[in-house]
C-alpha cells in the first residue's frame, strides 16, 4: 500500500491472516498459540504464498 500497490498489499495481508488462522506459524507465534504447528521462516513464507 505504501507505494500505491493497494491490490497487492491486500492480497498479502489476507494471505498472512489466513496462514496465521490456520496455525502454521514460526516459533515466535507458535509459543503463544495452542495447537499451532511450528515451521521455519521459509516454510511460513511458502504457506503465505500458497494462501494467496
Amino acid at each position: 500500500e505504501y507505494i500505491g500497490w493497494n491490490k497487492a498489499g491486500k492480497l498479502i495481508e489476507n494471505a498472512l491472516k489466513k496462514t496465521i488462522k490456520s496455525k502454521v506459524v514460526t516459533y515466535d507465534f507458535a509459543r503463544q498459540m495452542k495447537g499451532a504447528t511450528q515451521v521455519k521462516s521459509s516454510e511460513f513464507a511458502k504457506a503465505i504464498v500458497s494462501n494467496m
